[in-house]
């Protein structure tokens, strides 16, 4: 019984590791101020900012791939 107990105790740490770290990994990927009252930008607005390439609509396969 005391087994189960120290184990469960272990578990309980390395989960309240595991979410400190990702806490504070996300932290670093994304300290932006909080502009939605949710802790940052929208997915649509970070996605904006990587200034990815338009698609301009070509019907031709090769011309539409590049």
């Amino acid at each position: 019984m005391e087994g189960l107990v120290q184990a469960m105790q272990t578990q309980a740490h390395t989960q309240a590791a595991l979410h400190a770290q990702l806490e504070a990994q996300a932290q670093v990927l994304a300290p932006v101020p909080q502009e939605h009252g949710h802790g940052g930008p929208s997915i649509m607005e970070r996605f904006k900012r990587m200034d990815p390439p338009s698609f301009k609509g070509e019907s031709e396969p090769l011309l539409a791939e590049s």
